[in-house]
């Protein structure tokens, strides 16, 4: 083979790349070239959006092709997509909060947050008290029943119930229990209050109950994957230390993932804190502040919310949208709260 050949054949090391402003001037065009069509076919703003998009996913790699390389085209169309599907999934949800504070923003001022529906009617001044104390209550009623149960059952599945026989009916069990639609929970909960107090109970107690038995597989599940992310190097330098297993499990494993721990249960509060069918059904709706879990019905913010849009009237409308922006809120409160006590609690890593 001569050298000429060999020349020739030669695979070049650099190539040249695009400025970095390039996907930015490449979305502009786009949109451009998108709201041109619009113009001349009627189109909406959505579907304008949509072509913009799609010619962004083919100018950008094409361009990359061409003055890059293939490799570096089939990146910037891996990106795009990727971007694509980061904005699908975000626009509902930006959708869904812009929704809810401009139906729900209005409603809210301190008489809304500090007045219950006791002697309201019609269009009279009427607020989510009852219903946000309502909450909390049976919401943290809920967490104190799941959350022992959930950790402690999460530690057996990790650290002693590894390929046993309880093990594994334990995991099935939890996997059931996880896809049991909410209003089977509050039916549970119904019988079983109805068998012990009669058929006229309707108590917050109950609804916490019924909220723990959504709560308690999301607990486990969490928990457990949290647990197992523990490196074992650190269970087996404590035990060549002579510390218990137990001891070990406390000092060493719990530290390490409480930082996931915590997320996982604000995630189990976040997802029954919004349930309306077990609660509608076992703790019932009242227009009064009750702050006793074990005498009378309680309101809570889903039944409020379902009530108020029930009665089909602008004031019941508007009370409606400012108990759902509340529930959101106290949502979002939640999380922050969880981040936050996971940053305290996580493993310091520092040297």
């Amino acid at each position: 083979m001569t050298t000429s050949t060999l020349e020739s054949r030669a695979i070049p090391l650099t190539h040249g790349r695009l400025p970095r402003l390039a996907p930015a001037l490449v979305m502009v065009v786009a949109l451009a070239l998108a709201g041109l069509l619009g113009l001349l076919l009627s189109w909406g703003y959505a579907a304008i959006v949509a072509v913009a998009v799609l010619l962004t996913g083919v100018l950008l790699p094409a361009w990359s092709a061409v003055v890059e390389n293939r490799r570096a085209a089939v990146d910037r169309l891996v990106t795009c997509v990727i971007w694509t599907a980061f904005g699908v999934a975000v626009i509902p949800l930006v959708w869904l909060v812009w929704v809810v504070l401009k139906n729900g923003a209005p409603a809210l001022n301190a008489d809304f947050l500090t007045y219950s529906m006791r002697n309201v009617t019609g269009d009279a001044q009427g607020g989510v008290y009852h219903a946000l104390l309502g909450t909390l209550l049976i919401t943290v009623a809920a967490a104190v029943i799941s959350v022992p149960v959930g950790l402690f059952a999460a530690i057996y599945l990790v650290e002693y119930g590894k390929g046993s026989r309880l093990g594994r009916l334990i995991t099935f069990l939890v996997d059931v229990m996880t896809g049991i639609p909410s209003i089977v929970a509050g039916l549970f909960a119904l019988s079983l209050f109805v068998l012990l107090f009669g058929p006229a109970i309707r108590i917050g107690f109950a609804g916490s109950v019924a909220l723990s038995l959504l709560m308690i597989p999301t607990v486990v599940r969490s928990s457990e994957e949290m647990f197992r992310l523990v490196p074992n190097e650190l269970r087996e330098a404590s035990y060549a230390l002579g510390v218990p297993k137990w001891r070990t499990i406390m000092k060493v494993v719990l530290p390490t993932a409480m930082g996931g721990v915590v997320t996982g249960i604000v995630l189990a509060i976040s997802r029954v804190i919004g349930e309306t069918a077990p609660l509608l059904v076992v703790a019932g709706a009242t227009d009064s502040v009750n702050t006793n879990l074990f005498e009378g019905r309680m309101m809570t913010l889903p039944v409020f919310i379902f009530g108020q849009y029930g009665t089909s009237t602008a004031a019941g409308y508007e009370r409606a949208w400012g108990g759902a922006l509340v529930l959101i809120a106290l949502v979002m409160i939640l999380n922050l709260i969880a981040r936050i006590i996971g940053k305290i609690f996580a493993p310091k890593t520092g040297r």
